[in-house]
């Protein structure tokens, strides 16, 4: 399999990378040049959001298939309809449990993947995609927008990953520290008065589904998440055990809520990844040691 990952310089996209040539795919890496691709990978530098640019360095390559990490705008996702047409029969795009947001209640059932179709979504690129807050502000809707400019324009078949909130490895969020940090110095944790669960997958896991995606045939959006949501008490619970510290919950205003605390469901359904032969691990299995990989930072 001859693979394209653009992106992929950090977190969960690194292990992807080594997953993917541990395999025996031939592996590029288009990205700008901020990290050094790992070894036994080819790496091309462009910025994805440089038409021009991205179109010269990939040259006459073609791909089996492309997995695309930073896709977060329909126009980004314009782009890259127009430079891969011709080059790849699949393209896979990592999106997130974002496009959710807002559609869950609290003590609602899990979200399905046709609670979000992309292929009867709208989009508008005229709206100030290149503006870092607004990006900021609407990442959920950026990406829901690129999944349906995507399935709808894209001359490829496109699967969309959507992303449970991901935990372990060199997570640059700093969401997961947040709790740990405070727990092990017994500051207060500012929480929802009836806080709802969330979906969460091991940095590990998701890039192994990501892997395992680039080789498959399905299309449409498919949600990766382990078995077994949360609730940010159960987090921190979890966290009070793994420390030895009791958790200090409190309320407060909606600007210091923590991270992982939501008034509304935020759990996944994954039954449409376990039809189709991915079998996710449960959050108990490896959270524990998430936590202590946490600590000893």
């Amino acid at each position: 399999m001859d693979v394209c990952v653009i992106g992929g310089s950090r977190h969960f996209g690194r292990r992807l990378i080594g997953e993917l040539r541990d395999s025996g795919a031939a592996v590029t890496v288009v990205n700008r040049g901020s990290a050094p691709a790992p070894p036994g990978v080819t790496h091309l530098l462009a910025d994805r959001d440089d038409e021009a640019a991205l179109t010269s360095a990939l040259g006459g390559r073609r791909f089996d298939v492309v997995i695309d990490q930073v896709c977060y705008t329909p126009v980004q996702a314009a782009v890259a309809a127009r430079v891969f047409a011709g080059r790849t029969r699949r393209y896979v795009l990592t999106s997130t449990v974002e496009v959710y947001a807002e559609l869950g209640r609290p003590g609602g059932p899990p979200l399905p993947e046709g609670a979000v179709d992309p292929s009867a979504g709208s989009y508008d690129l005229e709206l100030p995609w290149a503006d870092a807050q607004f990006l900021e502000d609407h990442y959920g809707e950026g990406k829901r927008q690129a999944e349906a400019l995507l399935v709808q324009e894209g001359p490829f078949g496109v699967a969309t990953v959507r992303t449970a909130h991901v935990l372990g490895g060199d997570d640059f969020t700093g969401r997961l520290a947040h709790y740990v940090g405070r727990i092990e110095q017994g500051r207060p944790v500012v929480v929802h008065p009836e806080p709802q669960p969330a979906s969460f997958v091991h940095e590990p896991e998701i890039a192994r589904f990501l892997a395992w995606a680039a080789a498959a045939e399905f299309t449409g959006p498919v949600n990766a998440a382990s078995q077994g949501a949360l609730d940010v008490r159960e987090l921190c619970a979890a966290i009070g055990r793994a420390t030895g510290r009791e958790p200090r919950l409190t309320g407060g205003p909606d600007a210091d809520l923590s991270p992982f605390s939501f008034d509304r469901c935020y759990a996944m359904d994954t039954g449409r990844a376990a039809r189709l032969g991915f079998g996710f691990s449960a959050v108990a299995d490896w959270l524990p040691y998430v936590i202590k990989e946490a600590t000893a930072r």
